[in-house]
């Protein structure tokens, strides 16, 4: 029984390995010269003015969400369009249940005014 298991403990120890080792010989070797100017907060190779930490509207955010959540709607049924006719009932059942999802989240995104700018 142990033995199954043991290739899943190996593959797990170098997943940690692989990424450490590098990242700790990569600390003890590099240079570190910190100054003020190194310090700084970098906008785009523009120098900030007044504060740099400020409090953004949380509705981009969730907009953004929103924009992903119907693109990758698009990627996913361009495929399913492309092959509509070769498709089984019920994987048509499904991309009606996966757009039906979508437009429930949609209409509660609407209704909660995510959608609105001012």
């Amino acid at each position: 029984m142990l033995l199954d298991w043991q290739f899943i403990l190996i593959f797990a120890a170098i997943a940690v390995v692989f990424p450490g080792v590098p990242i700790l010989i990569a600390r003890f070797i590099r240079p570190s010269k910190p100054n003020p100017i190194k310090q700084q907060t970098y906008e785009c190779g523009i120098e900030t003015v007044g504060a740099s930490w400020i409090q953004f509207k949380v509705q981009y955010y969730i907009f953004a969400l929103i924009f992903v959540v119907f693109d990758l709607e698009a990627v996913f049924l361009f495929p399913i369009a492309a092959a509509l006719n070769q498709l089984a009932l019920f994987a048509v059942f499904e991309v009606i249940l996966f757009v039906l999802v979508l437009a429930v989240g949609l209409a509660y995104a609407w209704r909660r005014g995510a959608l609105e700018w001012f």
